[in-house]
């Protein structure tokens, strides 16, 4: 039933510095889900299959809280991602609804239509703009270095895991266990960039790998870097 609803790491262990460079920068595709949402698993593995088969594309899992009522508390659901699809949704004229995929910033659609997503991101590396950022992490504190471009945009650090896998006791998935990947855990804007080189030094966000994304004024994506605990 497609539903409509309109409304740490070893590195941190071990203190080593975690870096990632945006050369070619990734394509940022959000999918809006929740463990509650039986037409959700296929958008699951698709955002499985973008994290393993495709490194220009930086996929994250944003699960959602409005399900929550209907016999399944997704345990990785958190309001700050109901909030950011409910932004789309008002963009978008769409409403909110799972599951939706949105890429860039810019368009959307439902996320277990593959065609739709590669044309999607296929069209969106075209358009891509290039900003270099660099993003490190050591400890608890995470440097974030944002280097010369063109117009202004919000930065917001991302924290993440790459896979949880979870037994789903009731609900509309009941009885499945559910394997899903880049699960958003704390999405915070930390500093603002306006086209001119800057160097911010924050709090290592919960999630056990790292993704610092440029939000431009219209909500669009013109910049994405990430970190994980297995970069060198």
């Amino acid at each position: 039933m497609l539903s409509r609803f309109f409304a740490v790491s070893a590195a941190l262990i071990l203190g080593a510095p975690v870096m990632a460079v945006a050369s070619d920068r990734p394509v940022v595709v959000e999918l809006f889900t929740s463990q509650g949402c039986s037409s959700c698993p296929p958008a699951d593995a698709y955002l499985t299959d973008l994290v393993r088969g495709r490194k220009d594309v930086l996929p994250l899992a944003f699960h959602v809280t409005y399900w929550n009522r209907l016999g399944w508390v997704d345990p990785f659901s958190f309001e700050g991602a109901t909030r950011r699809q409910a932004t789309y949704g008002s963009r978008f004229g769409d409403g909110s609804y799972t599951p939706e995929m949105v890429v860039d910033g810019k368009v959307s659609f439902v996320g277990s239509n593959r065609s739709a997503g590669e044309a999607a991101i296929n069209s969106a590396k075209r358009a891509a703009a290039n900003t270099s950022i660099v993003v490190s992490r050591k400890g608890g504190s995470v440097s974030i270095n944002v280097g010369q471009g063109s117009g202004t945009a919000r930065v917001v650090l991302v924290g993440y895991d790459p896979q949880h896998s979870t037994n789903i006791e009731r609900g509309e998935n009941s009885g499945r266990v559910l394997v899903e990947s880049n699960i958003v855990r704390s999405f915070q804007h930390v500093g603002e960039w306006s086209g001119q080189p800057v160097t911010l030094n924050v709090t290592s966000p919960v999630g056990e790998e790292i993704a610092v994304l440029l939000e431009a004024p219209d909500g669009s994506i013109v910049g994405a870097a990430r970190a994980s605990a297995s970069a060198s």
